[in-house]
């Protein structure tokens, strides 16, 4: 694009992108969280960058309306539109989940489940009340995909790690617990893998129920459909994603499942000025559907929503100037998911023939594939770092649980005194 030739705007309620596959190494203290996130003003540098949120868009006069972090909502007017709010995590109506759950889908979720941890170990190996240290010590993850296999995989190996510095605290004392209603677990690497990650787990300890679901986890008593009971402090929900509810309000025409609907250049499916990308975007997968699958559509991943990204911006400038849009299609090159430190299953596809690896090798091209994945060279190098780092260091088992209520301590100490109680006689006088 020419300078001058447009003002693009990106409205965000965060001034940063995360790069969500590496939440699981931050919540294990592989990487440090600051590098998980890329602040948008570094990267989209000649843009204006509004914190705030879209509450609502008016198709036929082409305004949006910003909610800003303070101050009143104001209208902002626009040529041409671009929707890539991302997915939000997929919930049920269970009774304790919002009130006990913990989310994997930002850096603050990951970095809280950290510190969550490390505190449960505190707590246990503080107290003497066998019912409480049980509690802290049993960990309950719901979902079997990506986020929750490879999250629950590198939990396990910090508290492993950290169990070695507590004097009453052991592995074998903690209960790890992972639940998916499906019949396996890292669907995404195929059958064969996925039965390996489930074995690989379960040789750690880790409990794995599959074909069931959670009905209730009030006050941490968790219940699953196969009748089992347990109570837990710490129970994190992976079990998939769905588009944000906001997209609703747009006026924008939407797939079955909530997605945009979109046509195979990303165009906006009856608005020659609207695009959409990513994984809140309905997607038709081309290389897919000219292999004769009719209802092939772009899964929700990075791998995609990286590609698109490319593609829309090129067609965006494209439509502006009036000239053909390009149509996205991209092969998949397979799947990588890491289950801990030296331990991951990759699934390489090249043309016709897959290649599939396990333990330290799949657990090399995990990290080598999201490492040059990852947004920005500045973030490239800092995640590098980290891991060369963690190669001769000791991982840190330091839980900083406070940052979550930082004024707590300071509040308590220039809170204002209670007044003092009146002497005897004038209470006796005032009777």
């Amino acid at each position: 694009m020419r300078f001058g030739e447009a003002t693009v705007t990106v409205v965000d309620p965060r001034s940063y992108m995360t790069y969500q596959p590496f939440l699981p190494e931050a919540a294990a203290g592989s990487i440090s969280p600051r590098h998980v996130v890329v602040p948008l003003r570094r990267v989209v540098r000649g843009a204006e960058v509004l914190t705030g949120r879209v509450t609502t868009i008016d198709q036929d006069r082409k305004v949006a309306t910003i909610a800003p972090l303070v101050g009143e909502a104001y209208e902002l007017p626009f040529d041409y539109l671009v929707i890539s709010m991302g997915a939000v995590s997929r919930t049920f109506p269970i009774p304790g989940l919002a009130e006990q759950g913990i989310g994997m889908k930002g850096i603050e979720e990951a970095i809280g489940l950290r510190n969550h941890v490390l505190e449960q170990l505190d707590k246990a190996d503080s107290t003497t009340d066998e019912e409480v240290r049980r509690k802290a010590l049993t960990f309950v993850f719901v979902g079997g995909g990506f986020a929750g296999a490879e999250t629950i995989g590198e939990v396990e190996d910090m508290a492993r790690d950290a169990a070695k510095y507590y004097q009453n605290v052991s592995r074998e004392d903690m209960r790890f617990v992972l639940v998916d209603a499906a019949d396996k677990i890292l669907p995404e690497v195929g059958p064969k893998l996925g039965q390996y990650g489930k074995e690989h787990l379960e040789s750690r300890g880790i409990e794995i129920y599959l074909e069931t679901s959670m009905d209730s986890c009030v006050d941490g008593h968790v219940v699953l459909k196969n009748g089992l009971e347990v109570d837990s402090n710490t129970i994190v929900w992976t079990a998939g994603v769905k588009p944000n509810p906001a997209l609703a309000r747009f006026g924008l025409p939407l797939g079955p499942r909530g997605h945009v609907d979109c046509n195979e250049k990303l165009q906006i499916n009856g608005l020659d000025y609207a695009w959409a990308a990513g994984d809140n975007a309905q997607v038709p997968d081309m290389v897919g559907r000219r292999a004769g699958n009719p209802n092939a559509w772009c899964p929700p991943n990075a791998q995609h929503a990286l590609r698109q990204a490319k593609v829309l911006g090129d067609n965006v400038v494209a439509g502006m100037r009036g000239f053909p849009q390009k149509e996205y299609a991209h092969a998949n090159k397979g799947a990588v998911a890491g289950l801990g430190l030296h331990k991951g299953v990759a699934m390489i596809v090249m043309g016709k023939v897959k290649i599939k690896l396990k333990g330290r090798l799949a657990w090399y091209m995990h990290r080598g594939y999201h490492g040059m994945a990852m947004p920005t060279w500045n973030r490239k190098i800092r995640v590098f770092a980290d891991w060369t780092l963690g190669m001769f260091l000791k991982r840190e088992v330091v839980s900083l649980g406070a940052m979550e209520t930082p004024r707590e301590e300071f509040y308590e100490a220039a809170k204002p005194a209670p007044a003092p109680a009146a002497p005897a006689q004038e209470k006796a006088k005032a009777s």
